[in-house]
């Protein structure tokens, strides 16, 4: 039975910042060319780390804002800005002074470190001694503070949930979006997710071991680590209802949401990879499909040796007899925590509407049980339905379907 309009999830606009590029047209240009962004991190001093590279974002300029206010934001606030700009730029939803035509918008957006470094700041000038700016500090760190910031940039108000589920925390809030959408309490949300990079999180994946010291390689035998990285993906999502009564743009739709919780390990997935599969069998019942139908997977990838052995297992059981060509974006972009699910979501959606696929880039010995399925440079598919994959520390898993039509 076909989804009505008014409870079909349709996306009309997004926009992301990442390491490869200030927008996603930049972004995707240099991810099908097979590039990757890590390099050294400069954002904080890496001296006594393991690992000093990643993938460091080059701050975009944002023209709306006085030289005075970019200085009073956080580094997640500045990836965030430009990201939503261009989302809802692209959904029609900005008048001529880039101010919102929706007086209110709801908003579900993830994160995880917030604007962290802030906060590092704080914890700095105690021990320095130093008392003055202290109390800005402490209130540019919170996550809400760069919400209210963006509303009160863009000019709305509305409701607004933060995630912070780990590293599927994006996915989370789409599907949190779209749920939210299909039962009539919004018609339009926008969402998404930010994170940028700090020297808490740098030196606690690097004190865990868990960063690659050369080339992140998802699903390759020589896999040693992820590649950290950072930056923010909006979504604008609406009803198709009311997408269509405004005469919006319609990029795709999210068709299907699965979330599963795994507690048997804090950091580690099941190895079995039955979460996994699970959450990706909720997404496709949902979205009323079949895994032969979906042509292309954005994988959670990390490159560490528990998870891509766990996907590796559910992927080969789910998509193994089909068609559907799986890669990690990760090892270009890096892992963006809190905004892995949005960017990887618009990938998705970029694959969808150009029939080109992301490469998995770096491979030097592929796992055998999904080296047939890895992407290879410079492919491309006409593919009606895509799916994005992320895990998060204790035990999460989320998985969000994307459609063409």
């Amino acid at each position: 039975m076909k989804t009505s309009d008014s409870h079909r999830v349709a996306v009309t606009g997004f926009g992301g910042v990442t390491a490869l590029g200030i927008d996603m047209p930049s972004t995707w240009e240099s991810v099908m060319a097979g590039r990757t962004a890590r390099g050294p991190i400069t954002a904080f001093p890496t001296e006594g780390c393991r690992v000093t590279e990643g993938a460091q974002a080059q701050l975009p300029e944002i023209a709306s804002c006085t030289p005075k206010q970019v200085a009073r934001m956080s580094r997640a606030a500045r990836l965030a800005f430009p990201a939503c700009h261009e989302a809802l730029h692209a959904a029609g939803l900005l008048d001529a002074k880039g101010a919102s035509r929706l007086a209110r918008l709801e908003c579900v957006l993830s994160t995880t470190a917030c604007g962290m470094e802030m906060g590092e700041s704080f914890l700095k000038s105690v021990w320095d001694g130093r008392r003055q700016g202290q109390g800005a500090l402490l209130a540019n760190y919170q996550a809400q503070q760069q919400t209210g910031q963006l509303q009160q940039h863009f000019g709305f108000q509305g409701p607004s949930a933060i995630l912070s589920n780990a590293c599927a925390s994006g996915s989370n809030a789409i599907g949190h979006a779209a749920d939210m959408i299909r039962c009539g309490m919004a018609e339009v949300i926008l969402t998404g997710g930010y994170d940028a990079l700090c020297e808490l999180v740098f030196c606690g994946f690097d004190s865990l071991l868990t960063l690659a010291p050369e080339a992140c390689r998802p699903f390759d035998r020589h896999r040693n680590g992820l590649m950290l990285g950072e930056g923010a993906g909006f979504l604008v999502l609406e009803s198709e209802s009311h997408a269509k009564s405004r005469g919006a743009t319609i990029h795709g739709f999210i068709a299907g949401y699965g979330h599963t919780t795994d507690t048997g390990h804090l950091t580690q997935p099941n190895q079995e990879g039955v979460f996994i599969e699970s959450a990706v069998r909720q997404a496709l019942e949902k979205a009323s499909l079949e895994a032969s139908q979906i042509g292309y997977l954005n994988a959670h990838g990390t490159a560490t040796p528990f998870n891509d052995s766990a996907e590796t297992k559910a992927y080969s059981k789910l998509f193994s007899a089909h068609a559907t060509r799986i890669s990690s974006t990760k090892a270009a972009l890096g892992h963006t925590l809190g905004a892995a699910g949005s960017i990887e979501a618009i990938l998705c959606l970029m694959a969808l509407k150009t029939g080109d696929l992301p490469p998995q880039i770096n491979l030097l010995e592929p796992e055998p049980d999904i080296s047939k399925l890895l992407v290879g440079q410079g492919e491309n598919s006409k593919i009606s339905a895509a799916l994005s994959v992320n895990l998060g520390f204790g035990g999460s898993t989320a998985a969000v379907v994307f459609t063409k039509e």
